[in-house]
């Protein structure tokens, strides 16, 4: 089966997750929806937005602690939209910790193995595994109030992990992680998920964590779905402007600009910096800044009609204050 996929109509679904028409209302107005996805069992799909956006209301009312307004959730066909939480086999990690200060790690991980029959000696390999996944080996005789905010985080993530879900739900439980561990941990956390075939659900405000560990990245603004699809399809091919902002770097050339870009007498342009270069004709600008970034150097152009944008180029191609000419390999016209 592809890649999540957002649907309109009242055609079936046949993912092993389905999300027809869901939405969330407070007040008159509609805060969340609606919205319909089709995730594939196994896959992982990403929930990207700024905040506010609706990604955490997403994962509560598919976790069942928000009840839904309309629509319909379905897993394997089993349809759950009143189903109580404790029913749903969900696996859920919030943004706060949630870990209970009077259970050691060891505990606290096997906290959701309780009820599932599971012989002591498992019970024991599934907290020690879990454990392993996310940098914590040995952490189990551990009191939680000894952790770190980060190892704690890794604790919820591993209790989240050990009853083995059929569906697991992510609110960015990575964010108190520092950077090399926390781009290791989402390597482990996608190379187990794959292991198992979990289906799972994770939310980000962060396009790289999106792009790392989603086989198909969902685009929420302001409650709505913008755009459903693999990385290098929003990248490459925005639904409209705030896709194209929102997911990497983006320049925004409009008038005259777009047209001496390429633009084909579009309104509104979008090229990326490194869709960008130097050239001997084309947009003229002086360089107000450089910052270099080992590979490359980021070159902040100031065009003739005031407008900034952003050149990636190699790190010696201009130097600060130069007047420069500007083309594009590329265009993005929305």
């Amino acid at each position: 089966m592809g890649p999540a996929r957002a649907r309109h109509g009242r055609r079936p679904l046949t993912g092993f997750l389905e999300i027809r028409d869901l939405e969330k209302r407070w007040g008159h107005g509609v805060t969340v929806g609606p919205i319909t996805l089709d995730i594939a069992r196994g896959e992982i799909l990403a929930l990207l937005g700024p905040s506010g956006s609706g990604k955490t209301t997403m994962l509560r009312l598919l976790a069942g602690f928000e009840a839904a307004d309309g629509g319909r959730i379905a897993v394997a066909g089993e349809d759950v939209t009143t189903v109580p939480p404790a029913r749903r086999r969900f696996g859920m990690v919030f943004q706060h910790y949630a870990l209970f200060p009077h259970l050691d790690v060891g505990e606290n991980v096997g906290f959701g193995l309780q009820g599932r029959g599971k012989r002591n000696e498992g019970r024991a390999q599934k907290i020690s595994d879990a454990l392993a996944l996310v940098d914590l080996a040995g952490y189990e005789q551990r009191k939680v109030h000894e952790l770190s905010g980060g190892q704690q985080q890794r604790v919820a993530l591993a209790r989240a992990l050990a009853p083995e879900p059929r569906v697991l739900l992510l609110d960015e439980p990575l964010s108190n992680l520092d950077p090399a561990l926390r781009e290791r941990t989402r390597h482990e956390l996608r190379d187990v998920i794959k292991r198992v075939g979990i289906t799972t659900i994770f939310v980000t405000h962060e396009q790289e964590e999106a792009f790392d560990l989603g086989d198909c990245v969902a685009v929420l603004n302001n409650g709505h779905l913008e755009q459903t699809g693999l990385a290098d399809d929003l990248y490459e091919h925005p639904a409209n402007l705030f896709v194209a902002t929102f997911v990497g770097r983006a320049n925004v050339f409009r008038g005259d600009s777009a047209r001496v870009l390429g633009g084909n007498g579009k309104g509104v342009v979008v090229v990326r910096p490194e869709r960008l270069q130097f050239a001997d004709a084309g947009l003229p600008g002086i360089v107000r800044e450089r910052r270099y970034t080992g590979a490359g150097a980021f070159f902040l152009v100031e065009g003739d009609d005031h407008e900034r944008f952003e050149v990636l180029a190699e790190p010696d191609a201009a130097r600060v204050g130069q007047r420069v000419h500007v083309e594009a390999t590329r265009v993005i016209a929305l």
